[in-house]
């Protein structure tokens, strides 16, 4: 597996892993690899230092490298926020799991009332709502928090 830092055009920066440089290559050719931020599919690799194995664990920053400590802070606030979102809409919608493009469309064309929900759609199918004009989004799954 290999972990990249990729940047998306809008600068939002973001990391994902990859089976190999191949796989990552091949799926932003097919526009599969997303911004998580904002969505966007134009995504490039961005600088990345080597991860060296040492004594100091990952919550300890580098003195060699002050911008480490502020990245981090960052990091640990935006996992917060995503945090907040992914229990504010556990708590305040309906999970229809696999069901969720079913119940989008079937909102979405007025055959059932309206209501906050939430559920899995492959890539496939959350492009096919996105071309049918329903509105959707996806959140990222965090490490230590799957959702």
């Amino acid at each position: 597996m290999i972990r990249y830092n990729l940047r998306c055009e809008r600068g939002h920066t973001f990391e994902s892993w990859f089976q190999s440089s191949s796989t990552y290559d091949s799926q932003v050719k097919r526009k599969l690899v997303t911004c998580a931020i904002c969505g966007s599919t134009n995504v490039e690799k961005a600088i990345m230092a080597p991860r060296i194995a040492g004594s100091k664990t990952r919550d300890e920053p580098s003195s060699a490298d002050p911008s480490t400590s502020a990245i981090m802070a960052e990091e640990r606030e935006l996992r917060a926020e995503l945090k907040q979102l992914h229990d504010h809409l556990v708590k305040n919608a309906d999970n229809v799991g696999a069901q969720f493009p079913n119940e989008a469309r079937k909102m979405h064309y007025g055959d059932i009332e309206h209501r906050p929900i939430y559920g899995e759609a492959s890539i496939e199918e959350a492009r096919s709502l996105i071309e049918e004009g329903v509105e959707v989004g996806s959140l990222p799954v965090l490490r230590d928090n799957r959702n």
